[in-house]
C-alpha cells in the first residue's frame, strides 16, 4: 500500500486513468490479480462493471507501464472528459506490446516511448566475496569476539554471517547501422531506461564503437535520446561487428566491464567485414563475459534462419539468440538476463 500511495504521489492523483496504473503496478503482484483489480477498481471509482474479456496467458515478465496523456496544453478536466475507458487503455497497451516496432504509426511510438521509460532491467545475480550479517549462516568470529569483549565474556547469540547477493555488470551493445534504422530509437530507449542501473553500460556499434552510458543518464529520455545523437557519429552507416567486438575487447574488456559481465548485442547480425574475425572475438567474448545473448530484431519474421555471414559466425559463441523487434520481445529479453530462463 505505501508503494501505491508514493506512486500516485509521483503520477498525481487528477487523472482516473494514473491513479489506475499506479495501483496496477504497485498492488498486482500475480497475473491473476489483474481482473480482480479491474472489477474493484471499476466499483469503486463509478466507471461501471468492466468488461468481461478473457485474460490472456501470463508473460514471461512485465514492463511496469505508466500510461499517461502528454497534452499538457488541455484542463485536467477536458483530459479527464477525453481519457479512454481504463479497459481500453489497458487493452491497447497489451496490442502494441506485441507490434513490431518497424510497424508502428507516430502515436504508438509515442506510447511505445512513455512504456519503455517504465522498464527496469537487472543482471542475473552473484554471490559476492563480500559477507553481511544474516540470521542464518556461518558463525562470524570478528562480531562474536566484539560481543563478549562487549559483555565481559558473558556468553551471548553467536552473531552470523552469509556471502552478500548482488546483480551481475550488464552491457549492451546496440547496433545503429543502416539495416537496424527501424529498431534502434525503441533499442536505445530500451537501454536508456535499463541505464538507470549503477551496474549497466551502454555502447553503440556500427562503423565505430561509441560508449553513450554517460549520455543516457539524463532522467529525460528525449533528452537522452538528443545526447546520444550528438555524441554517436555513425548513425545508419555501415556494419564492422568484428572489429568493433576486438575493440571493445581490447579497451573496455580487459578493464572489467565484461568480466564475469552479461553482454547483450542487439543487432540483425549483418557484417561488412571478415566473419572470421567476428568469430574470433565472440569466442574471446565467450571466454572473458560470464553470459553473452543476441538480441536479433528479425529473428521474429516468419521463415528466419541465422544466414547472415555475422549471425551464423557469432551463433557457436552465444549463450542465448532471442528475439528484440517488440516489447513483449524485450521483456523476454529481460527474463533472460534476469536469468529465468535457466532457474
Amino acid at each position: 500500500m505505501h508503494a501505491f500511495l508514493r506512486a500516485v504521489d509521483v503520477l498525481g492523483p487528477a487523472l482516473r486513468t494514473d491513479v489506475y496504473w499506479a495501483g496496477r503496478l504497485t498492488l498486482c503482484g500475480e497475473w491473476d490479480d489483474l481482473e480482480r483489480y479491474e472489477r474493484v477498481f471499476a466499483t469503486y471509482f463509478g466507471t461501471g462493471e468492466p468488461t468481461a474479456r478473457p485474460m490472456p496467458a501470463a508473460p514471461v515478465t512485465r514492463l511496469r507501464i505508466f500510461a499517461r496523456d502528454a497534452a499538457g496544453s488541455r484542463t485536467t478536466t477536458q483530459r479527464e472528459a477525453e481519457a479512454p475507458p481504463v479497459a481500453a487503455l489497458a487493452g491497447s497497451a497489451e496490442v502494441l506490446r506485441h507490434r513490431d516496432f518497424a510497424r508502428l504509426g507516430a502515436d504508438e511510438k509515442a506510447q511505445l516511448h512513455r512504456l519503455l521509460a517504465a522498464f527496469a532491467l537487472r543482471g542475473e545475480t552473484r554471490r559476492s566475496a563480500r559477507r553481511r550479517p544474516a540470521r542464518r549462516g556461518e558463525v562470524d568470529p570478528r562480531r562474536t569476539v566484539r560481543e563478549l569483549l562487549r559483555r565481559g565474556g558473558e556468553p551471548a547469540r553467536l552473531p552470523r554471517h552469509a556471502r552478500a547477493v548482488r546483480p551481475r555488470r550488464v552491457v549492451l551493445l546496440v547496433d545503429v547501422s543502416g539495416s537496424m534504422a527501424p529498431y534502434a530509437d525503441a533499442l536505445l530507449r530500451f537501454a536508456h531506461a535499463a541505464a538507470r542501473g549503477p551496474r549497466t553500460e551502454v555502447f553503440t556499434i556500427g562503423t565505430r564503437l561509441t560508449r553513450v552510458t554517460r549520455e543516457l543518464s539524463h532522467r529525460d529520455p528525449d533528452l537522452a535520446m538528443a545526447a546520444v545523437s550528438a555524441a554517436v557519429p555513425d548513425w545508419r552507416g555501415g556494419t564492422r561487428l568484428g572489429v568493433l567486438v576486438r575493440e571493445f575487447l581490447d579497451r573496455w574488456g580487459q578493464r572489467g566491464l565484461a568480466r564475469g559481465a552479461v553482454v547483450v548485442l542487439l543487432s540483425d547480425g549483418w557484417e561488412r567485414g571478415d566473419p572470421e574475425l567476428l568469430a574470433a572475438q565472440m569466442r574471446r567474448l565467450r571466454r572473458l563475459a560470464y553470459r553473452v545473448i543476441w538480441a536479433n530484431p528479425r529473428k521474429a519474421r516468419p521463415g528466419y534462419a541465422p544466414l547472415a555471414a555475422g549471425m551464423a559466425a557469432a551463433l557457436p559463441s552465444v549463450d542465448a539468440f532471442v528475439e528484440g523487434h517488440s516489447l513483449a520481445a524485450l521483456e523476454s529479453l529481460a527474463a533472460v538476463v534476469r536469468g529465468a530462463d535457466r532457474a
